[in-house]
């Protein structure tokens, strides 16, 4: 996959079926966008991903600048799911204040291509958000574009959204979030050193270190799968500060791997969090948590995949 990033001075030498919108945590509504353009690779036009970088809510102070999927996981994600382009957008004070009719000629059109636009019903664009589907609809005859507006997906009442599957993560509801993600919510990073504390009490376990813009669901302990070098293990982590061993503030997640026993160091993995167990909490002393990390990995064992 081509990643386009850091420039607005581009310009594409491939016909493009484009998806435009923020893609925060690819839930299962962006993947119906996904899905009509990589459809449009059987018409010889390249499946690509448009977004802005950072987030318009980001630019003007409404986000925290947590996210579902960082930039990182975004792009091994998108490869995954056939994207051939990604165009990260650099959003700032200028490129914010493009009309509508300005940025669908000359960026959709003129630099990228865009024989056809799957789009949200909810997508707003240009200065002051005035863009929006129908005008890119209404543009495209001119511009020679193809527009398809894809609408909201409901699921038990109410409409899929990347605030719905925020919710559901900072409350610890693994299960609907994947549910709305169409995924267990992941975590990428690469293995660091830990203590060596789970490997002195007879669990070995595999440590990365999250990015601080990741959106991060309540500590504790959860049911989850690793992914190593394409293989995945069945795995309970526990997110947080581990309170018995440390003082520290470092958030992390720790997880033990079922059936694996290799040293991967510096080596990338995958943590999906599927459900949520209990709560992070401090053992009177080390015993103790040896007894109840006994009891974790019996129920990690029960829970069924």
């Amino acid at each position: 996959m081509d990643i386009i990033a850091n420039t607005t001075d581009f310009y594409l030498d491939r016909e493009t079926a484009a998806a435009i919108g923020k893609f925060d945590g690819i839930h299962i509504g962006h993947r119906r966008l996904l899905e009509e353009i990589r459809e449009k690779k059987r018409e010889g036009l390249c499946a690509c991903v448009f977004t802005f970088d950072p987030a318009p809510a980001v630019l003007f102070g409404l986000s925290d600048g947590k996210e579902l999927t960082t930039k990182e996981e975004k792009h091994l994600l998108f490869e995954r799911m056939g994207v051939d382009i990604l165009i990260e957008f650099p959003m700032n004070r200028e490129t914010a204040a493009t009309a509508p009719e300005a940025f669908a000629a000359e960026i959709l059109a003129e630099r990228m291509q865009a024989r056809f636009l799957a789009a949200g019903s909810d997508l707003s664009f240009g200065a002051k958000g005035a863009g929006n589907a129908e005008l890119l609809r209404k543009l495209g005859p001119e511009l020679g574009f193809q527009v398809k507006t894809i609408d909201k997906i409901c699921l038990k009442g109410r409409e899929v959204s990347s605030t719905f599957a925020r919710c559901c993560v900072e409350k610890g509801d693994m299960e609907q979030a994947e549910e709305l993600l169409g995924m267990p919510y992941p975590v990428f990073g690469t293995v660091v050193k830990g203590n060596q504390l789970g490997r002195n009490l007879g669990f070995p376990t595999v440590n990365l270190l999250p990015q601080e813009s990741k959106l991060m669901p309540p500590k504790g302990v959860y049911f989850s799968q690793v992914r190593h070098r394409g293989k995945l293990y069945r795995a309970v982590s526990n997110v947080g500060y581990k309170p018995t061993v440390t003082d520290e503030h470092i958030m992390g997640i720790e997880s033990y791997l079922y059936d694996f026993k290799e040293d991967i160091y510096g080596e990338p993995i995958e943590v999906y969090l599927r459900k949520f167990s209990r709560p992070e909490r401090r053992f009177e002393n080390v015993e103790a948590l040896r007894r109840q990390l006994e009891k974790d990995i019996e129920a990690g064992l029960r829970y069924n995949m």
